[in-house]
């Protein structure tokens, strides 16, 4: 399977809905549930009296919101080992999950004065090759290293699409540099480039579309 093919993970799942329409529908409910936790969690840390700290609980928090009522697993780590379709990466056993998790974690913490940029890339990184969830990864951290971003920043970054929704429009350099950063660390090296290339890029596009929207001419013009 090529790199530009989907990832998906592969374990098994009862599932809670079966009707594919219907599941579709809750998916998207709760696509803006976990945007609007997004947001609350970007605007609870951008207080000024209240120092950043990333706790594994936010990223359950954002999960829970990804998956309620479709995934049994719906805000818990993985209980089993896990595969991830269309990648070389061997995510780690279960039992290393919650340890990896607060690492992660501490890592961020104890680096946040290191550029936006950077922290961004290594949360959207490390979640990936943690991968630790039975459903719903990817989706989790693109929302925490969103949070990340915007609060290293210190503000809400504007624009129509964010950074997340252009990933998701377009997969494929994602998974592309999470491979390039997947194949340093097995060799022993964390080498964020091409995550933080595309973080830049990404970023930019979102920017960019603010300037459109301020150069655009009104209708009531």
């Amino acid at each position: 399977m090529s790199l530009d093919d989907e990832r998906h993970s592969r374990t098994f799942e009862v599932e809670l809905i079966t009707d594919p329409t219907e599941k579709a529908r809750q998916e998207a409910r709760n696509g803006l549930r976990q945007f609007d936790e997004v947001i609350d969690q970007i605007e609870y840390w951008l207080h000024p009296e209240r120092p950043f700290r990333l706790r594994p609980s936010a990223i359950l928090s954002l999960h829970r919101k990804a998956l309620e009522k479709t995934s049994s697993f719906a805000g818990v780590w993985r209980p089993t080992a896990i595969e991830i379709g269309g990648s070389r990466h061997t995510p780690p056993p279960a039992h290393r999950v919650a340890e990896l998790v607060e690492n992660m974690c501490d890592y961020i913490n104890e680096n946040w004065t290191k550029s936006p940029v950077h922290i961004c890339a290594y949360a959207l990184w490390r979640m990936n090759w943690i991968h630790p969830f039975v459903d719903g990864n990817g989706r989790t951290a693109r929302a925490i290293s969103y949070v990340i971003l915007c609060v290293r920043l210190g503000y809400r970054l504007p624009g129509t699409q964010t950074i997340p929704e252009l990933i998701a429009g377009n997969k494929s350099p994602y998974y592309k540099a999470l491979e390039a950063a997947d194949i340093q660390e097995a060799g022993g090296k964390i080498d964020l480039s091409e995550k933080e290339k595309l973080i830049e890029s990404l970023l930019a596009a979102q920017l960019l579309s603010v300037l459109k929207n301020a150069s655009s001419a009104s209708d009531s013009d």
